[in-house]
């Protein structure tokens, strides 16, 4: 079968960690439960935790040599999996094996791994990664917890100073969580050394809190309520100097302070660079629940029947209305695209953190722009699908037995979690200014940075996969649009690129301008171009996916698969120009009369597309049981037969 073939692309290299998971986690054991209390789910979730299958698994990042596989890209894609199941079970795991696990790994040195790693794969010791506070989210580097070390004592002072420096938000806090991968500011011989990180017991083996250790509970959410988020505080909370995960930074007995990174804002953003993969898995896991999402609602579309044709007697499928078709067969281009650059994207991963030598600051810096990038388009896009689906499922959709309340419910906090979206943008933007990025690093704060016009030289474009390809292509499109097919690959890539460009070079020229004029006004200057920059930032994320998607095509040896990716790629590319085409007929790229008549393609794809529906989300290969859609378990024959008695009695 097609749908078949097209599961082989879509599994992609880890298609052994896929098959695992629909294997080992069939049936309905691991499915979320609708209508649960608080309690019920938060017990569900932490039980079914400890019974994940470990191999593979979403603890599979980890070192072989303490229980894990040393495959961080299978880690990821596990994760990806459990999104199909339960969004508040894939949260907890990715806390307790990416965050809090994955943080010890990342920050800690062999004396941490010998003493903790093994009962943290195992489960056996949960933990908590504590790094939000109340009055500082996406601004880290101004975290107002101190850590603050005594010699004397050979122990740190750990200490939240007032209410907004509560750590917020943290998983596994309320409820289980043993240990914490506390964030805070270190300091030693009256000097602080920024951001740094320790473990810190916070419950006994009864559960109680430690002394110094106030947990409190943030109760209720909209979705993800197997999952228990709390607030930390610490009122002098004595840490022994061991505890420091001291990869990069060390305190000795004596209290001197050591690091192989001289720079505090460098040492900052390489430190929390090593945390990308929790950004990963976040975007990868909100673009599986729209799949979910998006299957529910297109095989819903083709049983339901509502209205007759002149001169019919059977009612009509919804989805042969062209309006019902813009609503799901757009989405499904942007999920089929959005899977291939995710891939790219954790292939990337796995290599950079596999690798005999750690990634060189330029391809690390690349990583965490691309991994911030999709996870906005990702998280926003799943937010777009799955209402989609829920509006094309009509009141069905707003059933909880029918999954999607859920879904939307679980992932709408994705567009803020592991970063706010809108923040993680302007990080990407940053990352296209060379020498920019060099001058205020990764993830601070637009207002904060001096800015000197003169550090933004050039223009960076950096391609993604298939770069040969890509410029083949590109170059192969005449020079006249009118001469080009409204299909053709070159001039789809040509016109995601040349939108980017024009985007940044405009950025580039406002920020010299305003660097000029408001020399003192440091805020201003940014502050000024941000609608621009982030619109700048969404062109290149557009572009980057494109050329992922086609590099895909590219790699598809099966024939027919290829033809038909090869179509919803071009529903993609022109469904993108489409809701730009604004910009396009601004900036006369696009004449009034092609213009329309890309909107003309876009129908006459969704068409061509409309009997490979089922096929593409068949794909997806998500069991039966994972959607737990009663409207799917309903026989389409029966609802064939009710409207046609309907229309037949009146």
């Amino acid at each position: 079968m097609l749908s078949s073939r097209l599961q082989e692309v879509l599994d992609g290299r880890w298609a052994h960690v896929r098959k695992s998971a629909r294997a080992e986690l069939a049936g309905d054991k691991f499915v979320a439960v609708p209508g649960e209390t608080i309690d019920q789910a938060r017990e569900r979730v932490t039980r079914l935790l400890r019974e994940l299958p470990a191999d593979p698994g979403v603890a599979a990042g980890f070192p072989i040599e303490y229980g894990g596989q040393s495959d961080p890209g299978g880690s990821v894609v596990a994760a990806e999996m459990l999104a199909q199941i339960d969004l508040s079970l894939m949260v907890k795991a990715g806390v307790q094996w990416g965050l809090f696990g994955g943080a010890v790994v990342a920050l800690g040195t062999e004396h941490h791994y010998d003493r903790y790693l093994r009962d943290i794969i195992s489960a056996d010791l949960l933990g908590c990664f504590a790094m939000t506070e109340t009055g500082h989210g996406s601004d880290v580097q101004q975290l107002r917890t101190t850590c603050v070390y005594d010699p004397a004592t050979q122990t740190f002072d750990l200490h939240t100073p007032h209410e907004a420096a509560r750590k917020d938000y943290i998983g596994n806090a309320a409820r289980d969580g043993r240990m914490a991968v506390v964030f805070a500011q270190l300091v030693t011989g009256g000097r602080s050394y920024g951001v740094h990180a320790w473990l810190v017991p916070i419950r006994d083996d009864e559960g109680n809190p430690l002394p110094g250790v106030t947990i409190g509970d943030d109760g209720h959410k909209a979705g993800l309520l197997g999952v228990d988020n709390g607030r930390l505080s610490f009122d002098h909370v004595t840490v022994p100097r061991d505890m420091l995960l001291d990869r990069y930074g060390q305190v000795a007995p004596d209290g001197a302070y050591s690091s192989s990174i001289d720079n505090d804002v460098r040492r900052f953003f390489t430190m929390l660079g090593t945390l990308v993969r929790g950004r990963v898995v976040v975007g990868g896991s909100a673009a599986n629940a729209a799949k979910s999402a998006l299957t529910i609602a297109v095989r819903y579309g083709e049983s339901r029947r509502q209205f007759t044709a002149p001169g019919e007697t059977r009612e009509i499928a919804l989805n042969d209305y062209l309006a019902h078709q813009r609503v799901l067969g757009i989405n499904l281009a942007h999920a089929y695209a959005l899977h291939f650059a995710q891939d790219e994207l954790v292939s990337t991963l796995h290599e950079a953190q596999t690798a005999d030598s750690p990634a060189g600051e330029h391809q690390q810096r690349e990583l965490e722009s691309r991994a911030a990038g999709l996870k906005a388009a990702q998280t926003w896009h799943a937010t777009r699908a799955i209402q989609a689906a829920r509006e094309a499922c009509g009141g069905a959709g707003y059933l909880a037995e029918n999954r999607l309340p859920g879904l939307k419910a679980d992932t709408d906090v994705f567009t803020t979690f592991e970063g706010d979206n809108t923040v993680l943008l302007q990080l990407v933007a940053k990352g296209l200014l060379t020498g920019y990025r060099d001058a205020f690093g990764s993830l601070d704060g637009w207002g904060r940075a001096t800015f000197v016009a003169e550090q933004v030289r050039s223009l960076v474009l950096e391609r993604t996969a298939a770069r040969g390809l890509i410029q083949r292509l590109i170059d192969a499109v005449p020079g006249r649009d009118e001469e080009v097919a409204l299909t053709d690959r070159g001039w789809h890539l040509a016109l995601f690129e040349d939108r980017e460009k024009h985007l940044l070079e405009g950025a580039v020229r406002r920020l010299r301008n305003g660097a000029a004029q408001k020399k003192a006004r440091q805020f201003d200057i940014f502050n000024d171009v941000q609608d621009h920059v982030l619109e700048t930032a969404r062109a290149h994320i557009d572009r980057i996916v494109l050329e992922a998607f086609v590099a895909g095509i590219d790699r598809t040896a099966d024939d027919e698969a290829r033809a038909l990716l090869a179509k919803v790629a071009d529903l993609y590319a022109l469904s993108t120009i489409e809701a730009n085409k604004g910009w396009y007929l601004e900036h006369q790229r696009l004449m009034p009369a092609r213009s329309k008549a890309v909107t003309a393609m876009v129908n006459d794809l969704l068409r061509q597309l409309r009997p490979h529906f089922t096929t593409l989300v068949d794909a997806f290969a998500i069991p039966d049981e994972w959607l737990d859609a009663a409207i799917l378990r309903e026989e389409p024959a029966r609802q064939t037969t009710m409207a046609e008695h309907d229309v037949a009695g009146r």
